[in-house]
């Protein structure tokens, strides 16, 4: 593998380590619809708003979630095929 695939695929994998980016990733699939607001995203993580929209970022950076605003709230929801291309990656060592 090249040394700039390794670095994104690290960066990648670096959203995933932390427990909450993973729960707040589990949230969101199981939610109706696919989808979460922020503001329903705090109290099952027990973290402050400003804290889950940290996370909920870097999910987003890593191209795991996709972020849309509206109006005052933004909605979260599992980018299209990113668990699959992270599984994916990983098979592919």
């Amino acid at each position: 593998m090249a040394e700039d695939a390794a670095a994104r695929l690290a960066r990648t994998f670096k959203a995933l380590a932390d427990p909450t980016r993973v729960r707040l990733l589990s949230i969101i699939a199981g939610s109706e619809g696919g989808e979460a607001c922020v503001c329903d995203l705090t109290e099952p993580v027990g973290l402050s708003q400003g804290t889950v929209s940290h996370h909920m970022k870097l999910l987003a950076e890593a191209g795991f979630v996709e972020r849309e605003q509206r109006g005052r709230w933004a909605y979260y929801s599992i980018a299209d095929g990113a668990l699959e291309a992270a599984a994916g990656a990983l098979r592919s060592l």
